[in-house]
Parts: structure tokens; C-alpha cells; sequence
């Protein structure tokens, strides 16, 4: 205790509280998100060190997922994809000049949410990095499958996921395959003239610099970003109208969402606007004045708003004990393990007991001060939406480029790699693919060979993938039912498109 102790140090809450407030920013800027600032960021903490770096992610995290409350409530635009349904009760109450009460509302429900999930972080993933150390290579493989079929059947289309999440395999297998003795270490999917650049593939950081920082402004820049955010359709109202009594009679769907978050944020890929609609139709469906949500009631903001902050514990959750990621910025905070060379995974908490802790600390910090910050200095922070982008944008690229040159000590090609997959983010989503289950497609690929091709050396069968253990049949249950999911859900769209269509 006392060695963890020391690592708590002054700079430690400072990186904390410096990340929750630059996170904040970034999720108060339409189009601007929580990953996109994990990502920008993610150079700096080769020089801080695992823990501090930690600690200025983690509060990257938690400031970026809060920080979409503000323009979804003062411009009925969500600054995160998972505060969507934050507009439907926020926005009215703006709009009856009740801005004030709305975002504090939203602040305290994002700390219960944030709370809630930490706990439960705390609690379930050693238990369940426990269990998993015992898994065989047949079943490591089977979880990836799993994972990859999961975010596949979340997608919008489950084939556009599907061919997403191959996208990103095939590009993680470029590079030299020498996995068992015939490799030979030949390089494989790359012209010759390459090969002295891609002998190792393609560095992990500026590719998720490139999908979710540059993709992002020229996707933004698309759209044109002369003028600032809207700043003077701000109605921002008084706040004389809230108090903790709000909560009275509300608490059951606080802690609900916040349970919803947190278990759809162990899901991996399936993010956080999944999380708040979930929990948003839940309340809708349970709540005795349902009427009232969608024209300014204050549990439509409880409910998008606590599992919508519960989602950072919860997607650790996979991360810390299985190494998947459970949502687009923990693919990002894999970047940050890499760095410092740490693989998450089942014995990331047992063989890194003081990093888990500090982690947790920082988890919990990071969202205290973001209540401080959002509930008492709200006026403030929501000035936020004023600012030009043609100002901070340039400034962002810059941080990009800077930052993926730097990361390998300075070698040309991470720039260039960089641009090359900040394009393909571009063109994937013009396209209409899927970048989650592309981006993890891309960091599991890798693993997902290597427990395939151990598996068959070991048995020299592929009967070995059905037969080895109650909990591989386990897992082909479960990868089965995502696809059957995917596919029930997608008749019934189908059916419903049909019978709203005239005739």
C-alpha cells in the first residue's frame, strides 16, 4: 500500500484534473470526441510514464464522454456520438430557459454513472482476469472471434461489420509472419519496396492518431469550418431552478442506467449512443409521466446521462482482464500499454497490481473533478462552443503530426502513415464502413493468428476448435446468438421498413 501510495504524487491529480478539463473541451466541441482527445494526446505520455500518462488519458476519458452534455443541451447538437439522446429533454429545457438546470442535472447523473461503473470495474475484472488465465489457445482465439462477431452485430449492416473487421485483420497481418518455424520470417501483403518500412507492419499509434484525429477534421472540414460552433444560438438560462431534490423519487433509474452503461460498455464496440438509447427507452417504458420525455423532462436526462459516463468502467472491463477493448478510446488507451511495453491482458492486474490501482484512483478522480468542474464553473466551460474551429483544428493537426514523428524517435514513415490512414477513416465512413470494428479488427488480428495457428499445431486438426471445452462450446453459443441477434434484427427493420412504406 505504501508503494502505491508514493506514486500518488501532486503530478499525478494534476495530469488527472488537466485531463478531465482538456477532455471536456474536446467532447464540448461538436464533431470533436472523448477518443479523438485520447488519441491526440496519446504522444505525451511516452515522456510522462505509465502512471501519470495514465492518469492524463483516464481524465481524457471521463472529460470527453461528460463533455458532450453541453452543446447537446444548448445547441440540440451531440458533442459525442453517446450523448444523442442528452438532446431530446436537454435542448426543450433551453429552450424554456432552464440551460442551467439541465447541464447540472446531466453533471451529477454523469458522476453516479462514472461511480457506478468504477465499482464494478473494481470488483469483476480481476474476477473475471481470474478466470480467464486459464484459457487454452482454442478459447483466447474463441473470445477474439466473439468480440469481433459482437461489434459485427452492432453495426448498422452485420456484413458491412463483418467485411470491416476483416478490413482491419488483413491490415494488421501485413508485415513478417514468422509466427512458428516454417515463417522463416518472410514478409507477406506489401510491395518489396516497402519492406524495409513494414518489416514490423504498420506502428500501432499513428494509425489510431491517423482514424481518429486527421479522418475526423477532414471529415469536418467536408462540412466546412469557417464559422465558430453556433455560440450565438446559446440559451443558457438560469440555474436557480435545480436542486439534489430532483433525484427524490428518481433514483431507481439512475442506478438502472447506470448498470445499463456499464454492462452495454463490456460489450466490445458497441459504444456509448448504444448505452444511453438503451437506457433511455427503458425509462420511457417504466416511467409513469413517459409522456413528458422528449419535451424537457429531467429523467430523460438522468437516464442518457449516467450510462452514458457509466461506459468508462465498463469498458475497461474487457480491456484490463481479456485485453479487448470494449469501445473505440480503450483501442486508443492500448496505444498508451505499448508505449510503456505492458500487454493487457489476463495477467495485466495480478503482474501490474500498482498500475491497476493507480488506475483506478485516476478513474475515480478524474470523474470528482469533472463534477467540480462542470457543476460549479458551467458557465464558463459552455463558452466552449464559441470557439472558431479554422482556429483549433490547425493546432490539432499539428499535435498529430508532431506527435506520430516522435513516437518511434523520429521516424519519417509514422508521418506518413499517419496521413495514409487518416484518409482510409475518411473514405471508410464516405463508404459507409464501420471504423469500431475495423480499428479492433486491426489490434486483435495480430493475437487472433497467433492463438489460431497455436491451436493448430498442437492438435494438427481444426476439430480442435469444437471439441477442446465446455467453455469453447460455451463461446460458439454465444458467438451463434450475436449472429442470430444481428439477423432477427435485421428481419424486423426489414418488416417495419415495409409496412411504414406506402403502398
Amino acid at each position: 500500500m505504501l508503494d502505491i501510495l508514493s506514486l500518488l504524487d501532486i503530478t499525478f491529480f494534476l495530469l488527472a484534473a488537466l485531463g478531465a478539463l482538456v477532455g471536456i473541451v474536446f467532447g464540448a466541441i461538436p464533431g470533436m470526441t472523448a477518443t479523438m482527445a485520447v488519441a491526440v494526446c496519446l504522444p505525451l505520455t511516452y515522456a510522462l510514464g505509465l502512471n501519470h500518462g495514465l492518469a492524463l488519458l483516464l481524465g481524457l476519458y471521463v472529460g470527453g464522454i461528460s463533455g458532450g452534455m453541453v452543446p447537446a443541451v444548448l445547441l440540440n447538437i451531440p458533442g459525442t456520438p453517446s450523448s444523442i439522446t442528452t438532446t431530446f429533454d436537454g435542448f426543450p429545457m433551453a429552450q424554456k430557459g432552464e440551460g442551467e438546470r439541465a447541464l447540472r442535472v446531466c453533471v451529477v447523473a454523469s458522476l453516479v454513472g462514472g461511480l457506478i461503473s468504477a465499482a464494478v470495474l473494481f470488483l469483476f475484472a480481476p474476477l473475471l482476469a481470474e478466470f480467464s488465465i486459464k484459457f487454452s489457445y482454442v478459447e483466447k482465439f474463441l473470445i477474439i472471434l466473439l468480440a469481433l462477431t459482437v461489434i459485427a452485430s452492432m453495426s448498422r449492416n452485420m456484413l458491412v461489420g463483418i467485411f470491416s473487421g476483416v478490413l482491419g485483420i488483413w491490415l494488421s497481418l501485413i508485415g513478417t509472419y514468422s509466427i512458428s518455424d516454417g515463417g522463416n520470417g518472410h514478409t507477406r501483403l506489401m510491395f518489396d519496396f516497402l519492406e524495409p518500412y513494414l518489416f514490423e507492419g504498420f506502428s500501432l499509434l499513428p494509425v489510431l492518431i491517423g482514424i481518429f484525429g486527421i479522418a475526423t477534421i477532414l471529415l469536418e472540414a467536408e462540412e466546412g469550418i469557417k464559422g465558430g460552433l453556433g455560440g450565438k444560438h446559446v440559451k443558457f438560462g438560469k440555474g436557480g431552478g435545480f436542486s439534489f431534490g430532483i433525484f427524490r423519487g428518481r433514483l431507481t433509474n439512475l442506478v438502472r442506467s447506470s448498470f445499463i452503461g456499464t454492462f452495454v460498455g463490456m460489450l466490445p464496440g458497441v459504444g456509448g449512443s448504444a448505452a444511453s438509447v438503451l437506457a433511455y427507452t427503458q425509462e420511457k417504458n417504466l416511467s409513469r409521466d413517459s409522456d413528458e420525455m422528449g419535451k424537457g423532462a429531467p429523467q430523460g436526462l438522468i437516464a442518457s446521462e449516467s450510462a452514458n459516463n457509466a461506459l468508462t468502467g465498463g469498458a475497461l472491463i474487457p480491456l484490463l482482464s481479456l485485453g479487448i477493448p470494449g469501445d473505440s478510446t480503450t483501442a486508443v488507451l492500448i496505444g498508451a500499454f505499448t508505449l510503456q511495453g505492458i500487454q493487457v491482458g489476463p495477467l495485466f492486474i495480478p503482474e501490474n497490481a500498482d498500475t491497476w490501482y493507480v488506475m483506478m484512483t485516476a478513474l475515480v478522480f478524474a470523474n470528482i473533478v469533472m463534477f467540480f468542474l462542470m457543476f460549479y464553473a458551467i458557465k464558463h466551460i459552455a463558452k466552449v462552443v464559441l470557439v472558431p474551429k479554422y482556429i483549433l483544428y490547425p493546432i490539432i493537426v499539428m499535435m498529430c503530426v508532431v506527435g506520430a514523428y516522435a513516437i518511434n524517435y523520429g521516424i519519417m514513415f509514422d508521418v506518413w502513415t499517419l496521413l495514409i490512414f487518416g484518409v482510409l477513416g475518411y473514405l471508410i465512413q464516405k463508404v459507409g464502413l464501420e471504423v469500431a470494428p475495423l480499428i479492433i479488427g486491426f489490434i486483435l488480428g495480430g493475437q487472433a493468428e497467433i492463438y489460431f495457428v497455436k491451436s493448430l499445431e498442437s492438435a494438427g486438426s481444426y476439430g480442435i476448435f469444437f471439441t477442446k471445452s465446455p467453455i469453447a462450446v460455451v463461446l460458439w453459443g454465444l458467438i451463434a446468438a450475436s449472429v442470430a441477434f444481428s439477423v432477427i434484427m435485421s428481419l424486423k427493420s426489414r418488416a417495419h421498413r415495409r409496412m411504414e412504406s406506402p403502398q
